[in-house]
């Protein structure tokens, strides 16, 4: 498992903005949008591309476009989708498919409640958006659910992760599978509720409002 986090004035001015918690939800709403755009930059780097041949209005000449199968971006559902705008900014063409996962507040572990994704995932690159890599349970669940069928690899987009969770989701992948996680920060630590300190919140709640 690689992890990189993206070491950018840009990437770390927006992360400070969203950290402030007097910061509206629609500031935090564009931020994170512009902020998923950066990330999204270099979490494609290693996207793969075939040559093709064009024809520009001066001659022929050979670029290269998007593999087949396309890649495929998934949003965990709540939060992730509001990272889906700005990662469809940089990657117009994918697919999108959507894994609908919460917390059990008492064990902590990762509950699929929703799925929109192809049964078959066969040399498929995907791309998974979810703001927050706490505890590592959710992105375990998600990445563990798109090995098994069959994606060639996978790589995570996430704001912020917590050492802990780092560290439980690579014990978990181990050598078995080409995993990336891209983040704009690592911060310091979880707390007795699992929440990453110092955080931004409930990424969710953030976006979308508290929902009772």
């Amino acid at each position: 498992m690689r992890v990189q986090v993206i070491d950018h004035p840009l990437v770390t001015h927006k992360l400070t903005v969203l950290r402030e918690k007097s910061t509206p939800s629609p500031i935090f709403r564009l931020l994170v949008d512009e902020l998923v755009s950066l990330l999204a930059y270099e979490a494609t780097r290693d996207i793969s591309v075939e040559e093709t041949e064009i024809e520009t209005p001066v001659a022929t000449t050979v670029g290269v476009q998007l593999s087949h199968p396309l890649p495929i971006v998934v949003p965990i559902l709540r939060a992730g989708l509001g990272m889906l705008a700005g990662m469809e900014k940089i990657l117009p063409t994918a697919e999108v498919g959507f894994l609908g996962m919460k917390r059990d507040e008492e064990t902590l572990e990762a509950i699929t409640y929703a799925n929109r994704l192809p049964d078959d995932l066969s040399n498929r690159q995907c791309f998974v958006l979810d703001p927050m890599l706490a505890t590592g349970h959710t992105l375990i669940a998600s990445i563990d659910y798109l090995l098994e069928r069959g994606a060639k690899d996978v790589t995570a987009i996430c704001l912020l992760a917590a050492p802990e969770g780092l560290k439980t989701l690579e014990e978990h992948i181990g050598d078995r599978a080409d995993v990336t996680v891209v983040l704009a920060a690592v911060d310091e630590k979880l707390n007795d509720q699992a929440y990453i300190v110092p955080g931004l919140g409930d990424a969710g709640d953030r976006l979308y409002g508290v929902i009772d």
